[in-house]
Formats: structure tokens, sequence, C-alpha cells
């Protein structure tokens, strides 16, 4: 894994959209996994307001990580802040975006999304590939929604699975390991202090780092990033040397 430490969570943003740029401008159709979350909220602020002219946005395509199962007008719809906080900002065609449809029976969603994703994606080792899947992580060490206690979803065997949320039963679509693990690159975008305990156990695989979801995700190319500011990486000890 490579990992990069910046000041601040708006120097990540602008960081993380350089790479963004640099990675999605060598190709035709160029396939991105969102998270949700504050971090990406702030990185697709910055990108759509320093960054939008340099990316063209006719071959970029968007899925998400996870969705809450609420409707895309609901304050917790990831795909509501995506659009809030950049789609509406860029000249992306419609056909372009491919949501996961929160309001729909969970379930009958996730087998949907799931079949989307065999369609519209290239494949690799005949699975899905992402050429860019996008990570957050929880104080829990969960990553997209798979959570620590559901912790056996990371290895389905179905593309997409339905994940409930520890503490308030909310139910959510989220990718699974296999197609997590199987995208070209993975980054992570992590901050803030109260992300530093699990960032030390996970990156420096300390005792008991099996236990958070995040630990496992280890993409077959290899391409691993993690997009870290101070405060998230100040326990390191790659980074206190």
């Amino acid at each position: 894994m490579e990992l990069k430490v910046y000041q601040n969570k708006v120097k990540v943003a602008e960081e993380f959209s350089k790479y963004l740029i640099e990675k999605s401008g060598t190709q035709k159709a160029f396939h991105i996994a969102l998270s949700g979350g504050s971090t990406p909220k702030i990185v697709f602020d910055v990108l759509a307001e320093e960054f939008a002219n340099d990316v063209d946005w006719k071959n970029i395509h968007l899925y998400w990580g996870d969705e809450r199962c609420v409707a895309p007008t609901d304050d917790e719809s990831n795909y509501k802040m995506t659009v809030e906080h950049l789609i509406s900002k860029v000249d992306i065609p419609e056909e372009n975006i491919h949501r996961i449809k929160g309001e729909d029976d969970p379930k009958t969603e996730a087998k949907r999304y799931g079949e989307l994703l065999e369609k519209e994606l290239p494949k690799e080792l005949d699975l899905p590939q992402f050429d860019l899947v996008i990570l957050g992580m929880g104080d829990d060490g969960h990553t997209a929604s798979i959570f620590p206690h559901e912790i056996n979803l990371w290895v389905s065997p179905d593309n997409c699975e339905v994940a409930i949320h520890p503490e308030s039963g909310q139910r959510r679509v989220s990718l699974t390991g296999r197609i997590i693990n199987n995208a070209k690159t993975v980054a992570f975008l992590v901050t803030g202090e109260s992300k530093a305990e699990k960032v030390k156990i996970i990156v420096d695989r300390e005792e008991g780092y099996l236990d958070y979801p995040a630990s496992h995700v280890a993409p077959k190319t290899k391409d691993l990033v993690w997009f870290l500011d101070a405060a998230a990486a100040k326990l390191l000890t790659s980074f206190q040397s």
C-alpha cells in the first residue's frame, strides 16, 4: 500500500483531485465507485470548483460503493450528496450516472445493481472491474457498508449485499469484497483525529486488525493508496519517524 499524508482535509481533497485527473485522463471510459461521507463531500466540492475543466466528464462513469436505503431526495442519500456537491456542478452525461436505487426493496436492488455491474463494467478475472474504487473508513473500521458485526458479507459470492447499520438498523446496499478487491485501483480517503486509532491498527497490522473490514481491502493489482490528513495519520509508526 502507498500512504499519502497531507496537512489537512482541503489539501487531501486537492491532491486527490489531481490524482483522479491523472488516472482518468488515460482512457476513453473510466469507471469510478464513489463513497459517501464527510471527506468525499469536500473532495467533490474541490473537484467541482477548482478542477471541473480538467476532467473529460463524458468519459467518466459514476457508480456508488454503497447507498442507504432511502429515497434519492433524502438527506441521508449518498446519491443526493454527490448531486449537490459534484454532479450538478459539472457537465457529465446523465447516462454516465449509475445510481443505487435506495428507495427500492433492498434485496431486489442489491441483485439488480450487481447485474448492472456485470453489464456495464469491463471484466477482469471474469469479474466486473472498476478503474477506481473510492472508500472511506468509519471510526469503527467499517468500509463501504460492511461493518465489523457483518464482516462475513465481505466474502459474499455476490457482487452486492444488503448490510445493516449496527446502531440505527438502517439497511444499506453495498459492494462486496470480490468487487472492491478486483478494482484496478482502490483509494481510501480518511481524515480526522477520530480515525487515527483504527488507521494505525489497520495500516501497521496490529493485533486484531482483521476484525475490521477496512483491513480486508487488498486489490489483486496491489494498487492501494491511502490519502490521509495529518490528524488521521498521527499515530502511524511511519508517520512519526
